[in-house]
């Protein structure tokens, strides 16, 4: 009973310890004004030396733990190559649920978009291994079943990201063409959109060498792609997808949105508000 009860301190004094990021990151109005043009941005800093040093850890065990490939890398598909994804770390750990709901975050997306609220869709780790693929050029909201244009993901690396990695490279202007295809990340979606990309026009900007802490914002219809991993250190990176309070569940039109409407939306129907249980509003300009 004393060891059960010393164990339980020790958790809570952890907890305790754990940076709650409740003071605000302040947005320019150019930097605003840029992601509402471009569909994306960089902001450095968001997170702290200080703080990422305490989560990083937590992260890195966790998904070690929970990682599901049991090939090499070499041996796996173009999306297996990819990365070691991991959805929903927050129902899985306390303290990582502290930093998915942080308001700094939260609140910085609403910033982008313009919007007076923003929930939760899911958070995801994607951690690239050495010797990793690269990511295929797609649009994330092919995925998600909602019905608005006003969703947000933050990508945020753990780990100092070289500039022989780099950030994403994204394709600005390119979230105003909407739903370009129903195609999902795959060796087929790299080349039509790439062509895409290129009959467009669009500008494909990277962020190149990212801090630990810093941290990019993409709307979920901007084309993204990223590079591989040559290097022999993890790529670590934590993601979090928002969307604007007050959204309804789209009817889904693919087996992928059908999947994720079961899977973050349990027990709720297209038209209904998409607030279940696991899309907690994680900020409000009201509240």
């Amino acid at each position: 009973m004393e060891t059960k009860r010393n164990d339980n301190q020790s958790a809570q004094n952890i907890h305790d310890q754990l940076p709650n990021f409740e003071e605000e990151y302040t947005l320019a109005p150019e930097q605003i004004k840029s992601y509402q043009k471009n569909g994306h941005t960089v902001l450095r800093g968001v997170a702290s030396s200080a703080e990422i040093n305490v989560y990083e850890p937590i992260f890195n065990s966790l998904v070690e733990e929970l990682n599901y490939h049991n090939k090499p890398v070499n041996e796996r598909d173009t999306y297996g190559k990819a990365f070691i994804q991991i959805g929903n770390l927050w129902e899985k750990s306390e303290a990582i649920r502290r930093f998915t709901f942080a308001k700094r975050f939260a609140k910085i997306a609403a910033d982008l978009m313009g919007v007076e609220g923003v929930r939760l869709y899911h958070d995801q780790a994607l951690f690239k291994e050495p010797g990793g693929g690269h990511t295929p050029w797609h649009q994330d909201q092919i995925y998600w079943p909602l019905d608005t244009h006003n969703t947000i993901t933050m990508w945020m690396p753990l780990v100092p990201v070289s500039e022989e990695i780099g950030s994403m490279t994204f394709a600005s202007g390119s979230h105003t063409q909407g739903y370009i295809s129903k195609m999902t990340i795959s060796d087929e979606s790299h080349r039509t959109l790439k062509e895409f990309v290129e009959k467009k026009g669009f500008e494909t900007p990277s962020y190149g060498a990212m801090a630990a802490g810093d941290a990019t914002f993409h709307a979920g219809w901007t084309l993204h792609n990223a590079p591989g991993n040559p290097t022999e250190t993890m790529r670590e990176v934590m993601t979090i997808i928002y969307y604007a309070d007050g959204t309804r569940i789209a009817e889904p039109d693919s087996n992928a949105r059908l999947s994720d409407m079961n899977s973050w939306f349990p027990g709720l129907a297209p038209g209904d508000l998409a607030a279940s249980h696991l899309n907690p509003l994680l900020y409000h300009r009201n509240a």
